[in-house]
């Protein structure tokens, strides 16, 4: 299969809820993941007392589908808005 992209760079095509942070273009999942993460330092959106949490605003909620999630849910949540 040389030249297939599969993983983490295999172009993935976002939910209308995660477009809104992502943007609607097909992505690679870690562009995704960046993408996350640039919203959440850029909207202080980590618990300052436990940076493994995340507290979600009104974007990231509708993603999370609740208030908060660790660092380590986070993925599992995004599965769910990428086809």
């Amino acid at each position: 299969m040389a030249g297939a992209q599969s993983g983490l760079q295999r172009p993935v095509t976002p939910s209308k809820e995660l477009a809104e942070i992502t943007g609607s273009a097909a992505l690679p999942r870690s562009q995704v993941v960046s993408k996350i993460w640039d919203h959440i330092k850029k909207n202080n959106l980590q618990n300052p007392q436990n940076k493994r949490e995340i507290i979600a605003d009104a974007k990231l909620r509708a993603i999370f589908g609740k208030d908060k999630v660790s660092m380590f849910e986070m993925n599992k949540h995004l599965s769910r808005h990428l086809s």
